[in-house]
């Protein structure tokens, strides 16, 4: 869970940003739309394996 302590004499503002970035390194949001509706591991499995070879064909 993230958390930020708003220090004396911090606007909002600068709070609410360093907030997002501690959620965005975190992988808060990512995770959240991973989960957001069901797959199926055979799914899951195939998306894995699509990542995979266009990682390898961007890196050749």
């Amino acid at each position: 869970m993230s958390e930020v302590r708003i220090k004396d004499n911090e606007s909002l503002d600068s709070a609410l940003k360093r907030f997002k970035r501690n959620c965005a390194k975190a992988g808060v949001l990512s995770d959240l739309r991973k989960k957001e509706y069901f797959q199926s591991p055979s799914v899951k499995r195939r998306k894995k394996s699509e990542a995979a070879r266009k990682k390898k064909n961007k890196r050749f």
